[in-house]
């Protein structure tokens, strides 16, 4: 029946459009550019082809899949930025359950149904949490005309890269390195990274810790790990965090001031950030950074409202009230909300491709894209390559954004300048 009626709303939009007397006439949704730049199948019923110089606007739309506000919010509000550019007729925006690991099913249905839209060109979904490939998998079986782009994959990197076009991830081999290697540079003497054991089954965090507990060991510092509750378990996020406001005072008290801390959850952060802003201790930078990841909660609900979507305005804010906090050279960021730039800059790099002015595999496209959304910040990636088969995927990206330390003055670390040692690329 589905089938019958997607047929029939087919025929109906392609009779609208000769109607209408679509093609070098037609009015796209966007301003300007193509509805090509693809090699692949365009397939039946979908947005009007491009003229054949390129110059033509052709109609389609492109969908976003984030987590929601309580789980990941920056990824959300990057999301909605880029369909506050292009209009919420082109742009489609959907979240899937905050407790994903338990509604895989509804997870991987709420992604393929994007799919169901016959003028959908593009889906990015971040964060990619389990059920991602799966998605793209049957998707692809589908609607192979559509580019299917994965932020921040929870899965196996060559596993969703089998079945998406594009991945992008945060480098979690180079910046296991850098987050270490900055401690030292603070006078950090221990270093405490907090997780629990789902995120520690994940490679690319599996593979961090890993990075991280070796770098301690070449800059002089004890590496520890603690454990924190999972919040998509039973205890939830506010469990979780009543878990690590109840501990981090421990923590801290054990392993001394000059302690860094890490959480991989963004759930923990804003907690774990109270405590060191109020108890002492170092915070380097965020699982997944950004000025917003847990400083405004931690700052007593600083009022960002005035601030929305101005990231310069909102680290400015941030930064002056941690130095106000007692926290000057002690709290870092990324200057820009990695989430935030994640969701904007790959569904505006997927409107490149699909207007031909970008290539999907094509690194220096990606990181033009996420630029546009992060001017003052350096940024640096590789390629991904599997450390236990050697093999370098293609269409894998692992990316990073320069260290800014808050203080009276803030500075940059110059991370993305640092040459990581070779040898940290095949820990694991």
């Amino acid at each position: 029946m589905k089938r019958i009626i997607s047929m029939l709303l087919t025929l109906v939009m392609l009779l609208a459009l000769v109607g209408c007397g679509s093609g070098s006439g037609q009015s796209g949704s966007t301003t300007g550019g193509s509805d090509a730049g693809q090699s692949q199948d365009t397939g039946s019923g979908d947005a009007a082809q491009p003229e054949a110089d390129g110059e033509g606007a052709g109609e389609y739309h492109i969908g976003i899949i984030t987590g929601t506000v309580s789980q990941s919010e920056d990824d959300l509000r990057g999301a909605e930025a880029i369909q506050a550019k292009y209009g919420e007729d082109v742009v489609k925006l959907a979240t899937y359950p905050d407790n994903f690991t338990e509604e895989l099913e509804t997870t991987i249905q709420t992604i393929v149904n994007m799919s169901d839209d016959p003028l959908m060109k593009a889906i990015i979904v971040n964060q990619s949490v389990p059920g991602t490939a799966e998605a793209f998998t049957q998707i692809k079986e589908r609607r192979p005309d559509i580019l299917c782009i994965a932020g921040e994959a929870h899965e196996d990197l060559p596993v969703v890269g089998a079945s998406a076009d594009l991945v992008c991830n945060n480098d979690f081999v180079s910046r296991g390195y850098l987050i270490i290697r900055t401690a030292h540079e603070l006078g950090c003497d221990t270093f405490v990274h907090i997780s629990f054991p789902r995120h520690m089954s994940y490679e690319t965090m599996s593979r961090r810790v890993a990075v991280m507990e070796e770098a301690c060991k070449e800059f002089g510092m004890t590496f520890v790990q603690e454990t924190a509750p999972d919040p998509t378990t039973d205890v939830g996020v506010t469990g979780a965090q009543a878990y690590v406001l109840e501990k981090a005072p421990e923590w801290i008290s054990k392993y001394g001031q000059n302690s860094a801390y890490f959480c991989t959850n963004d759930a923990h952060t804003a907690p774990l950030l109270q405590r060191l802003l109020e108890l002492g201790g170092y915070f380097i930078e965020a699982d997944l950074p950004s000025p917003l990841m847990g400083y405004p909660n931690a700052l007593g609900d600083l009022d960002l409202t005035a601030e929305a979507g101005d990231f310069d305005a909102i680290l400015a804010k941030v930064e002056q009230a941690v130095v106000d906090a007692g926290g000057d050279g002690r709290f870092g960021t990324w200057a820009y909300s990695y989430g935030y730039c994640l969701s904007a800059g790959l569904a505006q790099h997927a409107i490149n491709v699909i207007e031909g002015k970008a290539e999907i595999t094509n690194m220096d496209d990606v990181a033009a894209a996420l630029q546009e959304f992060s001017p003052k910040a350096a940024w640096n990636g590789s390629g991904y390559t599997n450390a236990d088969t050697g093999v370098k995927e293609d269409n894998v990206f692992l990316i990073y954004q320069d260290t800014y330390i808050m203080g009276n003055p803030g500075r940059f670390m110059g991370a993305t300048d640092v040459e990581v040692p070779e040898k940290y690329y095949t820990v694991s």
